[in-house]
């Protein structure tokens, strides 16, 4: 079923008045690959009575209350997106199309969702209920952070929403205890994976709003502190002084168990955009995720400009393969269903399945990573149960085609002695969509070891595998490589080395370039703000200019002579 949206859904269910309304700067699509529709099912599935209200208009009532008040509180979210992400390219210029608003047209997020929704509430439902904020993009804001868009170091979104409480993380029994804390009026501050401001001190302390923006030293340490206690097993509670009020962070929540992965995507999805918001217009992002099917939760790859590990942690989280296979019968009995599933994954296709036992009872390492420099020898990549996953699905009736689209790392498959072979040709046989997306990121050693990023060497051996299984097989495929420009420690000179290496090793001309966006909560976005190596204090050169990074960009993507400069560009001023 679908979550109310309008008073007459209200009733028709049978109740009189709602304790929950969530709003989202996403329109509704009822997925278990939207946040906001996941958290909107498990409350539901908790007893509670639950509502959403989807991109509401913030200049006039009736959007917002349109649903009346909440008893228990408002829950607000930016959407799968960070709305400046959403709305901003690299270079701050706005994007006119956004896949998560009717018509494809970018005319519905607002700028910094998560602070002009908490206003909108305010302003047109005083008294207010307790304001809850989650999602990417107050989980990435929670503590003071710098701001790419405004070029300077921000509060807590807490402060700036003037929310209640901010769930970070993906939020599902998190959510839950804090609804059961408000409704029963019990303590909240002990449950794991909240943040709210407190009049005193608790925890371990970080440096102050007020110091880290005076200080690039002491930024580099507060969020060093905060970044290694982002581990649920580890983590510590923490504060940040906010003038005379105290950021407060609990630790993480634990990890869902296999039975709790289940038990949030067994609930009763409608894979569908919710008919009063389908009357608007097609909603893009339904093409991508209306039959495709999430496997796990979390990375171990830490990217140091990705914002999963902060997100949705280090340590992966499995569905199992019954309710995987549960999903996908499901699928065979809609109407709309061709009998292609589009993809099977999570953040990094072939983490499913295995973990590093040591992070699952001692937390993640603080002194190294799993896959940088070099993949840990604890960890064991195995594809084993992924590949029986792949070949149980295809032997469904009414299932023709099970495609991995999520992207995978090529890495691991190398490192899987046992079962990476094995794997590698069912993948490229007969799960590939004639391409197949890996991103190496780019080629030099330096750059690479900036990002987090292994070397290049394992990107050689598995084209050539790639390119001969697809041979053998008759099939002309290929792969598709993500590059990025102007990441910290990258110059012109890199860009034009990887351009080199690209039509020598690998005879293409790259289309998926990107120029890097500095995002809250990653360490690339720390070394772009203090032109600083982190883990050794050296400096490093970084790229601000927009004409510049649209140079390296172009290096790499332009057909034209090699050299060419496209000439001075005028870029938009976000607040």
């Amino acid at each position: 079923m679908f979550l109310p949206t309008t008073i007459p859904e209200v009733k028709a269910l049978g109740w009189d008045r709602l304790e929950i309304i969530l709003v989202t700067g996403d329109t509704y699509i009822d997925s278990p690959f939207m946040g906001v529709s996941v958290i909107g099912k498990v409350l539901l599935d908790q007893g509670f009575r639950v509502g959403i209200i989807a991109q509401p208009n913030l200049e006039t009532p009736e959007d917002i209350l349109r649903l009346g008040r909440p008893s228990l509180f408002w829950g607000v979210t930016a959407g799968a997106v960070d709305s400046m992400v959403a709305n901003y390219t690299a270079l701050k210029k706005w994007r006119q199309k956004d896949d998560y608003t009717p018509g494809h047209v970018n005319d519905r997020r607002p700028d910094r969702a998560v602070i002009a929704y908490a206003n909108l509430i305010r302003r047109f439902c005083k008294p207010a209920a307790p304001i809850v904020i989650g999602g990417i993009e107050a989980s990435l804001r929670r503590m003071a952070h710098y701001d790419f868009w405004s070029d300077k170091i921000r509060r807590s979104i807490l402060f700036d929403a003037r929310a209640d409480f901010l769930v970070f993380g993906m939020g599902h029994a998190t959510i839950v205890a804090l609804a059961r804390a408000l409704k029963q009026g019990r303590s909240f501050d002990h449950i794991p994976g909240i943040a709210y401001i407190a009049g005193t001190k608790k925890g371990l302390e970080l440096p102050s709003f007020e110091t880290v923006t005076q200080n690039r030293q002491a930024y580099i340490d507060a969020f060093t502190v905060f970044y290694r206690n982002t581990d649920p097993v580890t983590g510590q509670q923490l504060c940040q002084a906010h003038q005379d009020r105290y950021l407060v962070m609990n630790p993480p929540a634990p990890v869902s168990t296999t039975t709790q992965m289940d038990e949030i995507h067994d609930l009763n999805y409608e894979h569908d955009v919710h008919p009063f918001y389908r009357a608007m217009g097609p909603v893009r992002a339904l093409d991508t995720i209306r039959f495709a099917i999430p496997t796990h939760y979390g990375c171990y790859g830490e990217c140091r400009f990705c914002a999963i590990t902060v997100h949705q942690g280090r340590t992966v989280q499995c569905r199992s393969s019954a309710s995987i296979l549960r999903q996908a019968r499901q699928f065979t009995a809609h109407p709309d269903f061709k009998g292609n599933i589009m993809d099977l994954g999570g953040p990094t296709a072939n983490m499913y399945g295995y973990e590093c036992p040591k992070k699952l009872s001692h937390g993640a390492c603080q002194n190294k990573s799993c896959l940088f420099p070099e993949i840990c020898k604890i960890l064991q990549p195995d594809h084993s149960r992924y590949l029986d996953l792949l070949e149980k699905l295809t032997a469904l009736p009414g299932i023709k085609k099970v495609f991995v689209n999520s992207g995978i790392r090529y890495d691991l498959i190398m490192q899987d002695k046992k079962h990476g072979s094995a794997f590698l040709k069912k993948l490229v046989t007969d799960h590939v969509s004639g391409q197949l997306k890996v991103a190496p990121e780019h080629s030099e050693k330096q750059v690479l070891h900036h990002m987090g990023k292994q070397t290049i060497n394992d990107l050689l051996a598995f084209k050539f595998a790639f390119d001969n299984i697809s041979a053998a097989c008759g099939k002309p495929q290929f792969l598709t490589y993500y590059f990025m420009a102007a990441h910290p420690g990258c110059t012109q000179q890199e860009m034009a080395a990887l351009k080199r290496f690209i039509s020598e090793n690998l005879k293409t001309h790259p289309e998926q370039v990107q120029i890097f966006t500095p995002t809250p909560s990653t360490f690339s976005t720390l070394m772009y703000y203090t032109g600083q190596e982190p883990f050794t204090g050296k400096p490093l050169f970084v790229e601000k200019d927009p004409a510049k990074k649209q140079r390296q960009k172009d290096i790499v993507t332009d057909r034209t002579r090699p050299g060419k400069n496209r000439g001075p560009q005028k870029y938009k001023k976000v607040r």
